[in-house]
């Protein structure tokens, strides 16, 4: 029997969704427009099914970038893929953000056993959120949020080709001098990357509880009440 995952990924400004079965991709379908989740992520999922012929009583899995990454964003994700694996009784996968960025950027670098994949998603000022991985997926450093000067990573540096990318890379490529630091633009969350960890997790039964599942933030979110006048 067949299965058949859909994966969400909202962690960024990008809204993408994606569908696999045996781990191979069968459609996917994406919005870059600034605050959208809430209001076309379904739109998106039933276009989705629609043109790959499928159904939701199809699906043998949901999965979901479990962060880090925007607050607003994880939490509409992460309650899309809850509601549906608790309508449909199916399971709930959960993909590293960080990970699934390293994933989708070392299967098209030729060589790629050769570097250490560094995903940098924004958080603001001079800060970033990050991990280091090998090509086949393998943390070296756990995610971490990360404020960028001349040393960060300096050590990594000194003994490894690293390669940046995410939206939070531009903003250290003028701090580094190093000719073992390379920098890719352009390169964004996708669920296709998630749908791929996914088909893995679902083997090895890596499932989590759809009823206490809570996004990966990495960093408390302040909040600030107004003033009263």
């Amino acid at each position: 029997m067949s299965t058949l995952i859909l994966s969400l990924e909202t962690s960024s400004p990008v809204c993408s969704v994606a569908l696999h079965r045996d781990g191979q991709l069968l459609g996917q379908s994406e919005l870059r427009l600034e605050k959208s989740h809430s209001s076309h992520l379904s739109l998106l999922i039933q276009q989705l099914l629609d043109n790959t012929n499928s159904t939701m009583q199809d699906l043998a899995a949901v999965a979901v970038s479990d962060g880090p990454g925007s607050y607003t964003g994880l939490r509409i994700g992460g309650a899309a893929a809850k509601g549906l694996c608790y309508a449909l009784d199916i399971p709930l996968i959960a993909i590293s953000t960080l990970q699934a960025l390293a994933q989708q950027v070392a299967a098209y670098t030729v060589r790629a056993e050769d570097l250490l994949f560094c995903p940098m998603l924004d958080a603001r000022r001079m800060e970033v959120y990050s991990a280091l991985y090998t090509h086949d997926g393998r943390e070296v450093l756990a995610p971490a949020p990360l404020i960028l000067d001349s040393e960060t990573l300096a050590e990594q540096l000194a003994h490894h080709r690293l390669l940046f990318f995410g939206n939070g890379a531009a903003k250290f490529a003028p701090l580094v001098n190093s000719a073992n630091a390379g920098f890719l633009a352009a390169v964004e969350p996708s669920a296709i990357a998630v749908g791929t960890l996914a088909y893995q997790a679902f083997q090895r039964q890596d499932f989590r509880d759809v009823a206490y599942y809570e996004p990966f933030y990495l960093k408390e979110v302040h909040t600030t009440t107004p003033k009263s006048k």
